[in-house]
């Protein structure tokens, strides 16, 4: 038989090594995905404050790996339009999308940037969705802090069903040849 090696952990405790974990790469790729999701406020109006009730320590967010707020559109994975999303200011998120890493994923934070909430005039956008694909809607005029992070705790059971690994190791596709 071979020679089981034991370590002292504590007094009185020991430890045997050569332990081993199996696991599929999905599951390791969704667990890190799922528990550093970093959100990239876009607070236009009202629900800005909102969410920095969220962040804050009352409520808390960092409980879900989601406290890491950044504020370059290169380092996010999650855009939050947080209010009144504005024909003018659609163009500059648009853009902040674009310039995200795959894979990204978009909140709709409040009546405004759901569906214009209560303003039907000609500069306000009536709903996000016209710009940019989004993953989910959180209701309220302003909505509360624990409606956002119900939202953050949706996003993670999303991410947790997500299979990376068909979408690295697919094939390419076929490049059609040029006529030369």
């Amino acid at each position: 038989m071979a020679d089981r090696r034991v370590t002292p952990v504590h007094v009185g405790e020991f430890q045997e090594e050569g332990g081993f974990v199996l696991s599929s790469v999905d599951s390791v790729i969704n667990w890190a995905r799922k528990n550093s999701i970093w959100p990239l406020p876009l607070g236009l109006s009202c629900c800005a404050i909102e969410f920095m009730a969220v962040a804050a320590s009352r409520f808390d967010m960092a409980r879900f790996g989601a406290e890491v707020a950044r504020f370059s559109p290169r380092q996010a994975d999650l855009m939050l339009v947080a209010g009144t999303l504005t024909y003018k200011m659609g163009e500059a998120c648009r853009r902040l999308y674009d310039q995200m890493a795959e894979p990204r994923w978009v909140v709709a934070m409040g009546a405004c940037a759901a569906s214009g909430g209560m303003f039907r005039s000609y500069p306000v956008m009536q709903g996000i969705d016209h710009i940019v694909p989004v993953d989910f809607y959180i209701p309220g005029c302003p909505p509360r802090p624990e409606a956002v992070l119900q939202a953050i705790l949706a996003l993670q059971k999303k991410i947790e069903a997500d299979r990376p690994t068909s979408q690295i190791l697919r094939a390419p596709a076929p490049v059609a040849a040029g006529r030369g």
